[in-house]
């Protein structure tokens, strides 16, 4: 018997403590789908999601991460048209100026009303989703 099951992924919205507002980070993706994205990526095999998540920012946005806390994990069978994925999404802190690499295009440092509509994936939701919880300590359950 042939088993299919979902792709773990992570997501970090990474908050820049050192500017004011703390802005977050996205990126240009380089890959399809184009667009903004969330940095985040594939866990490996014998990877923790954590360590996924700081592998991920490290490889993407070429900055150390904390880890604050996990935000949700998204499991929509349709948030990515290539294949069905769940992500995990964490929110991280980070210091410094972020560069792009890996399959980054571009990177950008963005406050809440000045997101760009071309998100990827359902990273729109996701950050709906956060700015909820960030500005109103409201966290996000969905129950089907």
């Amino acid at each position: 018997m042939n088993y299919r099951n979902p792709a773990p992924t992570v997501d970090i919205i990474i908050e820049l403590v050192d500017l004011p507002h703390r802005p977050i980070i996205l990126i240009e993706r380089n890959n399809i789908p184009y667009g903004w994205a969330i940095p985040g990526g594939f866990i490996d095999y014998g990877e923790s999601a954590e360590t996924a998540a700081i592998r991920e920012a490290k490889e993407e946005v070429s900055l150390d991460v904390e880890l604050v806390e996990q935000l949700q994990v998204y499991s929509d069978p349709s948030r990515d048209a290539r294949k069905h994925t769940i992500a995990i999404a964490f929110i991280a802190t980070a210091k410094g100026k972020p560069t792009a690499a890996d399959d980054a295009k571009n990177v950008g440092i963005f406050h809440q009303w000045e997101i760009p509509d071309n998100l990827c994936f359902d990273h729109s939701r996701i950050l709906q989703d956060y700015w909820r919880y960030r500005n109103y300590g409201i966290r996000p359950i969905y129950i089907k």
